[in-house]
């Protein structure tokens, strides 16, 4: 099996506070009111705007990849001491209004049940919100006799270096990258790749840690995220027109919008792909009902745990790329468990799948602070992340586990139940 620590030096692409999309994805798939703005802010899973076209011609295909970025030295007279890669004319977006970037939909009509997400997002409940709680009072369940503790990880987007550090500080994996946890159990929530530099590296090293723990007694497992629909979708349907519910719509402009990386579609092999089809979309472990997105459509897919993964893996297997987008728009929906009615969402999916705390990734903690961006700093300047742990939210009842490494937060690794 491939693994992630043999592929020699990891080339790290540039990572910007606002996320400028790589050259390669710099093409016109969406609209003029949004597309400028677009490039120059982090696409936080977001739908590509339809561009209309005459006697129903599908989309064009995008503009041949160019490599991503690459880290450089600062260069003067740029935001935080960063620079946009140039780009050449013909792959220039045309001048817009500001728009969010989480607001690219179609002719400014969003298909059903999708949310944007706002870089301006009031802070929910502040004073009632940590990062770091307690378990609740009531307790999850011990594990069964012969495993180990649990641990969880949040989305890793392609920070591989991060993941490793983050493993090792764990005690999970040793210096040279080998799991080193014995029978601990050990579930990553998903989104793997895009955005950052090395998403098959990312997977590749998941692979051998499933293998190395199972060998050990106990478990390394994944869970499907809407990034590996996404990927899934790209490498399966290409440039194919889906219907997105507002227009035409391709996978693989979705995947362009949202931070794919050419270098991991040039090396996705066969073995990815089904790996990654088979992952499952919830499991329950301890009392803690965990899943990727901070949704209820997971109740669209099923009464039990089992049913809900059933149904995902017949829709991926069918290979029907309108069933595949419905799925992957789905799994993109976010904030259910956020506002006034979170606590009660939750309370919907814990009764109908069980456990008593529901563990996610897929929205971003400072997405759900509404500090987007920023960063604390002290007198001397000395800057630190905004996120230190996981958030515990919903009355206590949701944990979320994206600790945004994309923005000013960091890659989170964190065993369950939380302990004060």
């Amino acid at each position: 099996m491939t693994q992630g620590a043999g592929q020699g030096p990891v080339v790290r692409t540039a990572t910007l506070r606002d996320f400028r999309v790589p050259p390669y994805a710099q093409v016109p798939v969406q609209s003029e009111s949004a597309g400028h703005e677009y490039v120059r802010a982090h696409p936080e899973d977001s739908v590509p705007r339809a561009v209309p076209h005459e006697n129903g011609e599908p989309a064009p295909r995008p503009a041949p990849a160019a490599e991503a970025p690459h880290r450089a030295a600062p260069a003067p007279g740029t935001e935080d001491g960063t620079r946009a890669a140039a780009v050449r004319p013909e792959e220039s977006l045309p001048q817009a209004p500001p728009a969010h970037p989480g607001d690219a939909i179609p002719d400014d009509e969003p298909p059903e049940g999708y949310t944007p997400t706002e870089r301006d997002l009031p802070v929910i409940n502040r004073g009632d919100t940590v990062q770091v709680t307690v378990a609740p009072a009531g307790q999850p369940a011990p594990a069964a006799e012969g495993l180990g503790p649990l641990y969880v990880v949040g989305d890793v987007h392609g920070y591989l270096d991060e993941l490793v550090a983050a493993l090792t500080a764990q005690g999970l994996i040793d210096a040279e990258g080998r799991w080193s946890a014995g029978n601990t159990r050990l579930w990553f929530l998903g989104d793997f790749t895009d955005r950052g530099p090395d998403g098959i590296g990312v997977i590749d090293l998941v692979m051998r840690l499933s293998a190395e723990a199972a060998a050990a007694g106990g478990y390394c497992k994944a869970l499907m995220g809407n990034h590996e629909l996404l990927l899934i979708g790209a490498k399966r349907f290409g440039d194919t027109p889906v219907n997105s519910g507002a227009g035409t719509a391709t996978f693989q402009a979705a995947w362009l919008l949202n931070g794919g990386q050419k270098s991991d579609m040039d090396r996705l092999q066969d073995v990815h792909l089904q790996w990654m089809s088979r992952l499952d979309a919830v499991v329950e472990e301890d009392g803690h009902l965990l899943m990727h997105s901070d949704t209820t459509a997971y109740l669209d897919y099923g009464t039990t745990i089992e049913d809900v993964n059933d149904n995902v893996h017949e829709i991926i297997n069918r290979n029907d790329a309108d069933e595949c987008w419905d799925l992957f728009r789905k799994f993109t929906k976010r904030f259910a468990f956020r506002d006034d009615d979170g606590p009660q969402a939750v309370r919907e999916l814990l009764a109908t799948y069980g456990g008593g705390r529901v563990v996610h990734g897929h929205s971003p903690i400072p997405y759900l602070l509404g500090e987007v961006g920023a960063e604390d700093s002290d007198s001397e300047g000395n800057s630190e992340p905004l996120v230190e742990g996981p958030h515990v939210y919903a009355d206590g009842l949701a944990i979320a586990m994206d600790g945004g490494v994309t923005m000013a937060g960091k890659l989170l690794v964190a065993q369950l139940p939380l302990q004060a």
